[in-house]
């Protein structure tokens, strides 16, 4: 390799070195995982409630 290419070579390094900067961001960074929970409990909770309800008929006469 020449030494003037060698010499260009290094300059475009120093030169593209000073334009890429890593800072972390000021505000911490959101995840917001909006995730439906309630249909699995409501289901839960109306399988324990009908076993309930069956284990113990003299509470909840028809």
């Amino acid at each position: 390799m020449r030494p003037a290419t060698a010499a260009m070579l290094g300059l475009c390094a120093m030169a593209l070195g000073g334009c890429i900067t890593v800072k972390a961001p000021e505000k911490p960074i959101e995840i917001n995982l909006n995730v439906n929970v309630r249909q699995e409990v409501v289901v839960k909770l109306q399988k324990d409630a009908g076993d309930f309800i069956s284990n113990n008929p003299e509470l909840f006469p028809q």
